[in-house]
């Protein structure tokens, strides 16, 4: 199916590893041209000379998301090279770990910044150009706003903001033209995810009864699978859908764990 994404310009906010990775490799089979956003120049510099190899065209600049003038800064960077903004994922974010009993204020403040206030910035930033194209904006989130984890008070408040927002900024720019939906991602195998689970000294035990409970062919979802429904809530093919929370998840969150 071509989605006829090719050439749009889509900031992909941590698009250099992960499932910010995936969804800039599903974009790139697209013939689209990702913005990748991100304040970790490492990776993105190894991502940019893989991709650079390929011949494919990709952006790409550092900035650290929770200071308000770099995330402007990124933005009117990606507009300066292109002229145009076409959609708006935001992807960056972190699980970090800052719960209830850690009676951590300033860290739950943090968190806050690291997951859900510059998804507020970019949009603000990038809607000026959104409006002239009539681009979308894509919000990826977690299950955790749904279902909880213990531990995590932050990340999952920031989720809970995710998806309001969302439903929101759809609401707020009906009059533009411009789709808001967001992607819910439960377990997804990505690097990261890979050096959590090989902390437990039963790795292969941790992870199969994981699995066990991920009622669609029992197994992770790949951050390729991710990266392709975000490719199709950016195109033309979904042009009535909006306000959307879109599960990706192999039937994680919502279906009966009696099916295992």
């Amino acid at each position: 199916m071509d989605l006829k994404l090719k050439d749009k310009v889509i900031i992909v906010t941590g698009g250099s590893k992960g499932i910010g990775l995936g969804i800039v490799e599903s974009l790139i089979r697209e013939g689209a041209i990702p913005a990748i956003i991100t304040r970790n120049k490492q990776s993105v510099d190894e991502v940019m000379e893989t991709l650079g190899a390929g011949g494919v065209e990709v952006f790409a600049t550092i900035a650290e998301l929770t200071n308000p003038e770099e995330c402007k800064e990124a933005v009117n960077a990606v507009v300066a090279k292109y002229g145009r903004i076409d959609g708006l994922v935001n992807n960056a974010g972190v699980n970090d770990g800052v719960g209830l009993e850690s009676g951590d204020y300033e860290g739950f403040i943090m968190s806050l910044k690291r997951n859900v206030v510059h998804y507020y910035l970019m949009a603000q930033y990038a809607l000026p150009e959104l409006k002239k194209s009539k681009g979308a904006i894509v919000n990826i989130g977690s299950k955790t706003a749904d279902t909880g984890q213990g531990g995590t008070s932050g990340y999952a408040a920031s989720n809970g903001g995710r998806n309001a927002l969302t439903r929101e900024w759809a609401v707020e720019l009906l009059p533009y033209g411009i789709r808001v939906n967001a992607l819910i991602v439960a377990e997804c195998y990505t690097p990261l995810y890979e050096s959590w689970i090989s902390t437990f000294p039963n790795k292969e035990e941790k992870l199969a009864a994981i699995t066990k409970n991920i009622p669609l062919e029992k197994r992770m979802t790949t951050a390729e699978e991710i990266g392709d429904s975000v490719a199709f809530l950016l195109s033309e093919k979904s042009s009535h859908t909006t306000g959307q929370l879109i599960y990706v998840d192999g039937g994680y969150t919502h279906l009966d764990r009696a099916l295992e």
